[in-house]
């Protein structure tokens, strides 16, 4: 008997494989597809490579702003596929040969839970003490006439072309959606994106998503909110999307279509309710905090119980469950959640925004500061976008929100804000080095009191 049988081999199953047998556990680690999971074949690492690949075009449309002049170049999806692949490939193999260095005994096959100590693989039983959920999550289907049509793509789909497609509709303003449309749009595509709520990244502080739609229109990127996507239809030449919005009826036509809107989890042939494990409306897995399901000796983490559907939660998640498993201490991993999105500029974001402060009758004062004004984005040419900083009553940090160049860098410094409860002034006090972009949020953190000093004083 194993002392832990994981099922799921992705960000959140095999980051917790290795935790475990650090803690002295024995470990089976079940993976149907490949290891890495969702994340490093068909999500975070691919979509990264060719936002790589976009941010460098991006580049060299601008590159007389260094004195470079660029008479002649041309693109190729099917070698920058090439290079995703070996991307992906390369850090396969790494993940496979530190589950072997770590004594991770990992099996191929798809699982299904007999009982409560029983999951089969290919026809064979494995016993463990306790099972660990981790088997993600897939591309929510939409209930839309016509998207079984060829050409109407899920975004691992996507991943998979390596022919351009001219004109590309991306259907969801969320994170996944607005990825693709800034890297399609620096590839040479015509992208249209359709979101069906009034705001794109609705999630996030409200600000943040007005000025990237901003930026996303520079790019000529097509943007249309409060607008459902009625159906698909064939037409010469490609596809047909009948869309009302704002201003009515729409027909946009399109050589294809990425379908965007949202995640849901993947439990198929486990036999949840069998076992007793109970999932919500939606589907995700009932967890407590120390993620515990209704079942004592089952666990699960990651997309599949919902919330923040993001690898680095599914892996401190799992972390936080084996420790739990081998009685170390029943913890949750941490509410403070750093969230990167890599549009063109970036985002990336931290703490409470502007309407959850509101919501919870959070009395707060934000600052801000344009990157137009900080040396550093001037000499790299890249000075779109503004750090915003919320502060409470009590002067606590209690937001940090980046859309910009090198965002997601530079967020890790408001995640120590926020996660520790630094207050303004004790932020104010730390020297922040120039130049750098660090220097902006600086600058944020002044103006919350309107005390930045590379900001013209407030009109009287």
């Amino acid at each position: 008997m194993y002392d832990v049988i994981i099922i799921g081999a992705g960000p959140g199953g095999y980051v917790a494989a290795v935790r475990a047998r650090q803690l002295g556990l024995t470990v089976l680690l079940i993976e149907k597809d490949r290891v890495g999971g969702t994340c490093l074949n068909r999500g975070c690492i691919p979509t990264k490579a060719y936002h790589k690949d976009a941010a460098f075009i991006h580049d060299l449309g601008r590159s007389s702003q260094f004195g470079v002049a660029v008479s002649d170049w041309h693109f190729s999806l099917a070698l920058a596929w090439e290079k995703k692949q070996q991307v992906v490939e390369t850090l396969v193999t790494g993940v496979l040969r530190l589950l072997k260095d770590h004594g991770v005994e990992v099996i191929g096959g798809v699982a299904g839970i007999a009982d409560r100590n029983t999951v089969v693989v290919n026809g064979v039983a494995h016993r463990g003490r306790f099972i660990l959920l981790a088997s993600g999550s897939v591309p929510a289907a939409l209930n839309i006439s016509g998207a079984d049509l060829p050409g109407v793509l899920s975004s691992d789909q996507a991943l998979e072309l390596q022919e351009l497609p001219q004109r590309i509709v991306v259907v969801g303003g969320g994170v996944i959606g607005l990825e693709f449309a800034c890297i399609f749009r620096a590839f040479g595509s015509e992208v249209t994106v359709i979101e069906y709520l009034p705001a794109l990244l609705s999630s996030l502080d409200g600000e943040i998503g007005r000025r990237l739609g901003t930026y996303l229109k520079r790019q000529g990127i097509g943007v249309m909110t409060a607008t459902a996507v009625k159906s698909f239809e064939r037409a010469e030449g490609g596809i047909l999307v009948k869309a009302e919005g704002r201003k009515g009826l729409a027909d946009i036509p399109a050589d294809a279509v990425l379908l965007a809107a949202g995640r849901m989890p993947y439990t198929e042939g486990l036999a949840l309710d069998r076992i007793g494990v109970k999932t919500g409306p939606k589907g995700f897995i009932e967890v407590d905090a120390a993620y515990k399901t209704s079942v004592e000796n089952i666990y699960a983490i990651g997309d599949v119980i919902g919330g923040h559907m993001l690898a680095h939660v599914a892996s401190e998640e799992g972390i936080a469950a084996v420790e739990s498993m081998a009685g170390l201490r029943n913890r949750s991993a941490s509410p403070v959640v750093p969230s990167c999105i890599f549009t063109i500029p970036e985002i990336a974001t931290v703490g409470l925004s502007e309407e959850q402060a509101k919501e919870r009758g959070i009395s707060y004062r934000s600052g801000k500061f344009q990157f137009a004004a900080n040396g550093k984005a001037l000499t790299l040419g890249d000075s779109d976008g503004v750090v915003k900083v919320l502060a409470d009553s009590n002067d606590v940090i209690v937001g940090v929100h980046i859309i910009g160049p090198h965002a997601s860098d530079l967020i890790m410094e408001g995640l120590v804000l926020v996660e520790k409860e630094i207050t303004r002034r004790q932020a104010i006090d730390m020297i922040h080095p120039h130049p750098t972009l660090s220097e902006a949020l600086r600058e944020a953190i002044l103006d919350a009191d309107g005390e930045a000093i590379h900001l013209a004083p407030p009109r009287k």
